[in-house]
């Protein structure tokens, strides 16, 4: 009998632990939350926003030791080796029209074995927008989740019920490394219920309904900002109201959909006033950027004091982060090399993962192995220590810095400060 994807694999379960190790450390803060929600009775399939290229699967694999298999868009799989290696990672493909009609026949083979993942209590992970993009919003969804759940359903439905589980990621940056991911699972969308209770016989139709409640309760889990020509002001409030305030990552999360819901209903009350605002925030974003401020700057009340205990820390880091960044070169050199040729910039934390993911083993065994040929093993050991937390702390002492200049251009731009306050948004929103 033919292996099946889904199936248990000795090297693929050696290798696992490290790669969620080393995924929820590319993170300065990780939290998953929801868990208690998924069902322990049925077949799961996962919707999830897609908004971050590779990261946002490893960020779900790293959610729990639970296997998984996930379904990605067809044209990476072209190359025959690539292909396998992605078979082996647990990724079935799925084709679109834009890759040929000779390719989408080949739909069938993956939406049946996807069917068949669900069949053997695997949970199953897809991305229903079909491509990623760097934004709090959700484009229209595809419907091939859809038709692996109504099958599924149809199958074995009878003997324990199919689940959509609406799910969101929240990234604190989409394109600076060490930043912060969130998993949020939500209600989830029993399927085989709904087609039990449904009097709608058309499947099309049935389909694009459970796609408006998988996008609604979607949109619930996360800092959802609809896609229109105020995306950006929106966002840009949303971040100086609450790029500083205290709390995790949920709570975080939640203050920032306050703010959406209450400059929405500004907008809605106000068209004309909330046109004028957002035109004025704009105006300041080009200017914030221009002069390289970055906006957690804008929330200093009182720049001068961030900058004196951020020097301070800075310097007495000082040794380690020279010491780091001459360790880590060949990670940090080749990431910068490699991200100069991208084209989609949203692939820029895969890089950062990917080349750390390589190197970072090969400088941390040779590194050990001098340490304790050159010195006592006392020595070496402390050595040992400082070198696996090496580059981690190469990347976070550059955004200190970064943070630290920012402050300090911060305190001395009067004008754009004058003009920050002149937004009045402490007692807009």
């Amino acid at each position: 009998m033919a292996k099946k994807i889904q199936d248990p694999d000795y090297l693929y379960s050696v290798l696992l632990p490290y790669v969620n190790w080393h995924t929820r450390h590319s993170y300065r803060r990780f939290e998953v939350h929801g868990k208690e929600k998924l069902p322990k009775d049925g077949g799961l399939i996962f919707g999830v926003n897609h908004s971050n290229t590779l990261m946002d699967a490893l960020v779900l694999l790293s959610s729990n030791n639970i296997r998984k298999v996930f379904i990605a868009r067809g044209d990476i799989f072209k190359n025959p080796m690539v292909a396998k290696v992605l078979n082996f990672f647990r990724i079935l493909p799925i084709f679109r029209i834009r890759n040929g009609v000779a390719a989408v026949r080949n739909n069938d083979d993956s939406l049946n074995k996807a069917v068949d993942v669900v069949h053997d209590g695997v949970d199953l992970y897809l991305f229903p927008e079909g491509t990623h993009r760097t934004k709090h919003s959700l484009m229209r969804m595809g419907k091939g989740l859809f038709h692996i759940a109504i099958d599924a359903s149809k199958q074995f439905g009878d003997q324990h019920p199919v689940y959509i589980i609406p799910t969101a990621i929240e990234y604190g940056d989409y394109f600076r490394y060490r930043s912060t991911a969130m998993i949020n699972f939500g209600e989830p969308i029993n399927v085989t219920e709904f087609l039990k209770n449904t009097t709608e016989e058309n499947e099309a139709v049935n389909i694009n309904l459970l796609k408006d409640r998988l996008h609604n309760e979607i949109s619930k889990l996360f800092t959802y900002i609809p896609d229109d020509e105020d995306y950006d002001a929106i966002w840009e409030i949303v971040k100086m109201k609450n790029e500083k305030r205290a709390g995790g990552l949920y709570k975080k999360m939640l203050r920032n959909r306050a703010t959406v819901e209450k400059v929405l209903k500004y907008k809605e009350e106000h068209p004309e006033e909330a046109k004028n605002l957002f035109e004025r925030v704009n105006d300041f974003t080009k200017e914030r950027v221009k002069q390289k401020i970055s906006v957690m700057s804008t929330a200093r009340k009182y720049p001068l004091i961030n900058f004196f205990w951020k020097l301070i820390v800075l310097l007495l880091g000082l040794p380690y982060f020279v010491a780091s960044a001459a360790v880590t070169l060949p990670i940090w050199l080749t990431t910068l090399i490699i991200k100069g040729k991208l084209k989609d910039k949203a692939f820029s934390n895969t890089v950062s993962f990917g080349v750390e993911f390589v190197l970072f083993p090969i400088i941390f065994i040779v590194g050990t192995i001098l340490l304790f040929c050159n010195l006592p093993w006392m020595w070496a050991l402390g050595g040992t220590v400082l070198l696996f937390f090496s580059y981690m702390l190469f990347v976070d002492y550059c955004e200190l810095c970064r943070r630290w200049i920012s402050d300090v251009r911060w305190t001395f731009k009067t004008k754009l400060r004058k003009q920050y306050e002149s937004l009045n948004l402490n007692n807009l929103f």
